[in-house]
């Protein structure tokens, strides 16, 4: 696989620095919010969308896949559109990193030949859906890709705490920010790779685990960070589902920021993996209200970091037009992000009253954005 990869990559295929998303979404009925296990019967109903809709692990799940954008308003105001075309259909759709009643077993496996493998593979680490936010930008060549994967490494915990979206998961209180982070740890190759020395050593490496792994190719690490030379990109996997669509813009706009920065910098301080790795579980522990290692483990406040990151990526927000969406995010930070308004509403009324909201929510962001 490694000479097919150095090969047949697609790096530089598109417009360099250009961003596409992918966002999973939890089917469900439009009125309780109760989890429907109905992808195929959406699918067969489903219009013309600018953009691709796919079945997804769980038959419960779809995932909207953006065309390629110069900017993270573009791509989110078509994902806005994808998720009115899902509505037509006559279903309802909740954007959140779990879904917070959907009990073990709820959700059922989508009968498609790479699923039912990933099932064989998995076992019962299978059994909870988790809805992702996924970004893609563009890379112009091997070697900036593996730049760019490397630089953005040191910054997937403060990502991954902006994004902490799910608190609850099988009804109860996670005691997490994301309790999509602790269902993905069950995943093998799910955590954050080590860097890489150039393009060559990642396609030696996943030669080398997808045998191990048995598993056909790279496609089958979920890592939280890889380049993906299929699509010719590299992609952040660590962000939970936002129903905000808002929030959503607001972090792919702080991700093509980052990557572009990446992309253009020398080498910087490269966290240890135990330092990173322990960043990561701060950030799903406590979002943003955590305090976050440096590469030296030194702690500091998710919003000092957001604001010193913010001045960082201050001219990348005007060559890529996303000032406005980056702009939101101390906003979100304040208000405590996507877990903190779900613990807000569970305090006052309940778990059924969470998931009622990001139904609705949900599909209120889609006619605000998607016209």
């Amino acid at each position: 696989m490694a000479l097919e990869l150095e090969r047949d990559h697609r790096f530089g295929s598109s417009e360099p620095f250009s961003v596409g998303v992918e966002e999973e979404l939890f089917l469900v009925d439009p009125l309780s919010g109760r989890l429907t296990n109905s992808s195929e019967a959406v699918l067969g109903r489903l219009g013309s969308v600018e953009g691709i809709v796919e079945r997804e692990l769980h038959a419960c799940q779809v995932e909207l896949i953006t065309d390629i954008h110069s900017t993270a308003g573009e791509a989110v105001r078509a994902l806005g559109a994808m998720r009115r075309a899902v509505l037509e259909t006559g279903a309802g759709i909740l954007a959140s990193g779990t879904h917070p009643s959907a009990g073990e077993g709820d959700a059922a496996i989508t009968h498609k030949e790479r699923y039912e493998h990933i099932h064989y593979l998995l076992g019962d680490a299978a059994v909870t859906p988790v809805g992702g936010l996924h970004v893609h930008v563009g890379m112009p060549d091997a070697e900036t890709a593996i730049r760019t994967f490397n630089g953005l490494r040191r910054d997937l915990p403060l990502l991954q705490a902006l994004a902490a979206n799910s608190p609850f998961r099988h009804g109860r209180d996670s005691g997490l920010a994301s309790a999509r982070d602790a269902s993905m740890r069950e995943w093998p190759r799910s955590g954050v790779p080590r860097a890489m020395r150039d393009f060559a050593d990642f396609c030696e490496m996943s030669r080398v685990l997808a045998r191990a792994a048995d598993v056909p190719d790279y496609t089958y690490f979920w890592w939280r960070l890889r380049p993906h030379p299929r699509l010719g990109t590299v992609e952040i996997r660590t962000l939970d589902a936002q129903a905000s669509l808002s929030d959503t813009a607001a972090l792919v706009a702080l991700v093509h920021c980052l990557a572009r920065e990446a992309a253009d910098s020398g080498p910087v301080a490269d966290p240890s993996p135990e330092v990173i790795a322990e960043g990561m579980f701060r950030a799903a522990r406590f979002g943003v209200h955590g305090e976050l290692p440096d590469a030296h483990g030194r702690r500091r406040a998710v919003s000092e970091i957001l604001e010193d990151v913010l001045a960082r990526v201050e001219n990348r927000a005007r060559e890529l037009g996303c000032v406005e969406e980056l702009a939101l995010l101390p906003e979100l930070v304040r208000r405590g992000g996507g877990a903190g308004a779900q613990r807000a509403t569970y305090e006052i009324a309940g778990i059924d009253a969470v998931v009622r909201q990001l139904t609705e929510l949900t599909a209120t962001e889609a006619n605000r954005f998607g016209r």
